[in-house]
């Protein structure tokens, strides 16, 4: 158990340095594109063009970041395997509160008492949760259900990326939704995951929750680009934290076997109520006064060297977890 802890919480650093990285590269790819007045830059609709997102992928913030969110990826599917996903995922969530203290440091924002609050309140609930865990199931389950796993994960990542892509810069809170539910089903894909233990390589390259892994995390790392550059919303990222948290949790108590210990069902209820309540608050309160962000436009005149954030930028930037 403490070793798993130990682990969702060094996946949660990872994600949430991740994520100040990787928002300040996706900006700072959108300023250049709306600087340049790119037709290439944005989708009739308003969204990023898969150019855009592109460009955004190649700056070395979000390299980096992304480099970071991989070595996440793996100690988050140690932790999947190691605890019950309601408190592996809702330890590995708390990197928005991870991102919005690292702020305080790397990005000079100070943090209003309501954000305190609540990241108080997401650091309470967790204790809650750790208390109350009890052993995470033993994650068996047909080969039907990883086919069906599968293609759920198509269905979301392939027809959600379709979707927000015509709603363009309307769809920030899908696309945090949709990155959170493609996140949250890689973890209960981890779960599952056949030809690990003990190690099987045909086993496991027959599997198909071994695809509808790379489905969910590949889909799910590039809506979560794109809600970075549309704008992540206060709206988007609780979206991304209820998909990448309550599915799976649930998930898992209902048909993998996870549990809380005898007579703890209750705090383990509240602590994830809490955590999660307390993760949406704390990027509710993010946001900075003056209303919702709003995706950069081509006709907008920015300067040449408009590539350093603003500070109200950089804050807005803080609200995306990864999952991330």
């Amino acid at each position: 158990m403490i070793i798993g802890l130990l682990t969702a919480v060094a996946a949660s650093a990872c994600y949430g340095t991740g994520s100040v990285l990787q928002a300040v590269g996706s900006r700072k790819s959108a300023r250049r594109e709306a600087a340049a007045a790119s037709s290439t830059g944005t989708t009739q609709h308003g969204g990023p063009s898969l150019s855009s997102t592109a460009k955004a992928a190649v700056t070395w913030e979000f390299m980096v970041g992304t480099v970071l969110d991989f070595i996440g990826f793996a100690l988050g599917a140690l932790a999947a395997r190691l605890l019950p996903l309601f408190l592996s995922q809702t330890v590995i969530s708390a990197n928005l509160v991870i991102t919005a203290v690292l702020s305080i440091k790397l990005l000079g924002i100070k943090l209003t008492r309501p954000e305190w609050t609540s990241i108080a309140v997401v650091c309470s609930a967790l204790v809650l949760l750790a208390t109350a865990a009890g052993h995470e199931g033993g994650g068996s389950s047909s080969t039907t259900t990883h086919w069906w796993l599968l293609v759920i994960a198509i269905v979301l990542m392939a027809g959600g990326t379709v979707i927000v892509r015509m709603l363009g810069s309307r769809a920030a809170i899908l696309a945090g939704l949709l990155s959170g539910l493609g996140f949250g089903a890689l973890g209960v894909g981890v779960r599952v995951l056949n030809g690990i233990d003990p190690f099987n390589l045909p086993t496991l390259l027959a599997d198909p929750a071994l695809y509808a892994i790379l489905v969910a995390g590949i889909g799910g790392m590039y809506l979560h680009t794109v809600a970075l550059q549309i704008g992540s919303v206060n709206g988007a990222t609780a979206a991304l934290v209820v998909g990448e948290t309550v599915l799976p949790g649930m998930i898992g108590v209902l048909w993998l076997g996870d549990s809380s210990r005898p007579g703890f069902a209750w705090v383990a209820i509240l602590g994830f109520v809490l955590a999660v309540a307390g993760a949406v608050a704390v990027a509710w309160f993010g946001q900075p006064e003056g209303g919702a962000e709003a995706a950069p436009q081509p006709q907008d005149p920015l300067p040449a060297d408009a590539d350093n954030a603003t500070d109200d930028t950089v804050r807005q930037s803080t609200a995306s977890p990864t999952g991330s």
